[in-house]
């Protein structure tokens, strides 16, 4: 059985760079469906808050349910991925994810607040899944100095996921709900808007993971372990990628960042609706998180090619400390200062997660797989960040709290500066 495998894992090796960019044009549908789907959530958020007139900490139980899910499924999905392998790992996570999205169609049914949250946790998990076998496969998809280039480059697909997503919601959930609320009960207005847009994403995915199913990718033989099971494997004389300090820092720094990316995110709609700041309905707000996505779609363009040039570290930093600025001046500001302030973050936002994922990766060998899936456990701070921020706008008001990402932000500059090389 082994030797099989071996000589399988060959074979598909001796595709060469041809073989690789056939792999990562591939795997660039996946970035945008999980971009999708993930920033989805940022008009699911006002949309369930008005129908079951939840204050703000009760409505980040949304992004609590769905980033939780990476906390819980992350490293038994790294065990999972490296038994299977990338590819039948990515396969196994679309399939997951379908189902999740099958199951809105009751949750809409029974207009049930719990019934959501399950199947967002369902569908976070494939996700999760995805992001474990996905974001380290591409990093091993060809030399080591430009890992942090062509991870920002497949990441843009993912933003442009997120650019679509806002538009997307605003027109078949957030404009439709508006009449629906107003002329039939929540029950119904439930019913008619959600259970279509998460059908239309169920055959999507499903789709992809029978295309998935049947391409030939390369398999990235490198990384996997030896054929003794029962043997430890070592890489520069440690047994775990607990062991390399460069990747424990770098999974805090995937905590805040997606914490304060999902922070700033969800609370968008209700920030532009601010009578000081915008003053605007929630289906014309969730326009213009757009603009807040676009620019990490920009920016993630932009840093594959400047990121050729110049060092990761020092990439990270700098887009951290204008980030920071940006969420002080939307603070201390109003009117269309906060506005653009605020949703200009997402340029700065672009190359932040690739570049740490990458940078936190650096030279782990065998125990790549165990890496990644810690650095997606790390990405709980999806789930977390959201709900403490939520507390503070319940607390000090919606403006004052968007200090918590500014902390996030500032650890992310020093892992850039400082944390990535120790």
């Amino acid at each position: 059985m082994a030797s099989t495998m071996q000589s399988t894992q060959h074979t598909a090796t001796d595709g060469g760079n041809g073989n690789y960019r056939f792999a990562l044009v591939s795997l660039t549908s996946l970035f945008f469906m999980w971009g999708f789907i993930t920033c989805l959530n940022d008009i699911l958020i006002p949309h369930l808050k008005a129908v079951f007139s939840l204050n703000y900490t009760e409505a980040m139980l949304i992004q609590f349910c769905f980033f939780g899910a990476y906390f819980l499924v992350s490293l038994p999905a790294g065990k999972l991925v490296k038994k299977m392998g990338y590819q039948k790992g990515i396969v196994c996570g679309l399939l997951i994810a379908c189902l999740g999205c099958l199951l809105f169609y009751p949750a809409a049914a029974f207009a049930t607040y719990g019934l959501f949250l399950g199947a967002l946790f369902v569908l976070a998990s494939g996700i999760t899944i995805l992001q474990v076998a996905a974001n380290p496969y591409v990093n091993a998809l060809g030399s080591v100095e430009t890992a942090s280039s062509r991870l920002n480059l497949t990441q843009a697909f993912n933003a442009l996921g997120t650019t679509v997503a806002p538009y997307f919601g605003a027109v078949l959930i957030l404009s439709v709900a508006t009449g629906a609320v107003e002329g039939l009960s929540h029950a119904q207005a439930e019913a008619e808007v959600v259970k279509l847009p998460y059908l239309i994403l169920a055959g999507m995915l499903g789709l992809l993971a029978l295309i998935f199913a049947k391409l030939n990718l390369p398999t990235i033989a490198e990384h996997n372990e030896s054929s003794d099971s029962d043997g430890v494997v070592t890489h520069n004389g440690k047994t775990s990628a607990w062991q390399s300090i460069h990747l424990v820092l770098g999974a805090v720094g995937i905590f805040v960042y997606v914490g304060a990316e999902v922070s700033i995110g969800s609370f968008l709609v209700n920030f532009l609706g601010e009578e000081h700041i915008a003053g605007l309905q929630e289906s014309d707000a969730a326009k213009y998180i757009t603009y807040y996505w676009g620019g990490a779609m920009v920016g993630r363009f932009i840093g594959s090619a400047v990121m050729q040039k110049i060092p990761a570290g020092t990439m990270l930093a700098f887009n951290a400390l204008m980030a920071a600025v940006l969420v002080l001046i939307a603070m201390n500001s109003s009117g269309a200062i906060a506005m653009w302030s605020i949703l200009a973050v997402g340029l700065f936002n672009s190359i932040m997660f690739p570049t740490i994922f990458s940078l936190a990766l650096r030279d782990l060998g065998p125990h790549t797989s165990q890496g990644s899936g810690i650095l997606c456990l790390a990405i709980v701070g999806g789930a977390i960040v959201p709900l403490l921020q939520g507390v503070m706008a319940d607390s000090m008001g919606l403006q004052l709290a968007f200090i918590l990402p500014v902390v996030c932000y500032g650890f992310i500059l020093f892992y850039g500066a400082k944390g990535s090389k120790m």
